[in-house]
């Protein structure tokens, strides 16, 4: 190829910019946030509870800093620490019983339960529809094998309503706990189990 062709007289290359030209005309992020710093802050820190969402800017150095320090929980009590800790584990959302929701809903004549076949009667209101016109009966709730072992170990069949549970529990532990029986622990085992069949009931929303 000729050196003194015409095609080499239109080629143009830019000039390479020198380095520091280049970090000069880069442009500038934010500056770190503490005080006296002139460092970029390109590193984010939160601010706290209650500014979710809401960041400072620092530079590294910085930023090591106050997370060394930062403290979420700062100016909370001891129980209102335990209680975050508890909500946190349902995503702070409210929570209740199965078939205990809390609040109004729509009754037998409503639309809403005409569509709803509740066969285990898990919503309280609605009932099971028996079809031909006929007014839904009372309907018992259905008791898995836990539930009906937890009822024969209070005596009970499994029908009686919160007094009358509540009752026989407090009446099972006076009559078995050692204070009443001269400290003889022989009826340990028993008492044991019913307090287990007792805690199963609450937490299953007999009682």
């Amino acid at each position: 190829m000729k050196l003194d062709s015409k095609y080499f007289d239109q080629i143009r290359i830019k000039p390479r910019v020198h380095v520091a030209e280049e970090r000069t005309s880069a442009p500038a992020g934010p500056a770190c946030e503490s005080p006296g710093c002139g460092e970029p802050g390109t590193y984010r820190a939160p601010k706290g509870r209650n500014r979710e969402g809401q960041y400072f800017n620092f530079c590294l150095d910085h930023v090591r800093d106050y997370n060394k320090s930062y403290n979420y929980f700062a100016g909370m009590t001891d129980h209102d620490i335990d209680a975050y800790r508890v909500d946190a584990a349902t995503g702070h959302r409210p929570t209740w019983t199965m078939g205990a929701r809390p609040g109004h809903h729509v009754g037998e004549s409503g639309a809403a339960a005409e569509q709803i076949h509740d066969v285990f009667g898990v919503f309280p209101g609605f009932g099971h529809r028996t079809g031909g016109g006929e007014e839904p009966g009372p309907r018992e709730r259905p008791m898995g094998n836990v539930d009906r072992k937890s009822f024969a170990t209070l005596d009970l069949e499994g029908r009686e309503d919160r007094a009358t549970i509540k009752s026989r529990f407090k009446e099972l532990v006076k009559r078995l706990h050692p204070d009443a029986n001269g400290g003889d622990r022989s009826s340990e085992d028993r008492l044991r189990e019913i307090i287990q069949a007792y805690n199963h009931l609450k937490a299953a929303g007999y009682c």
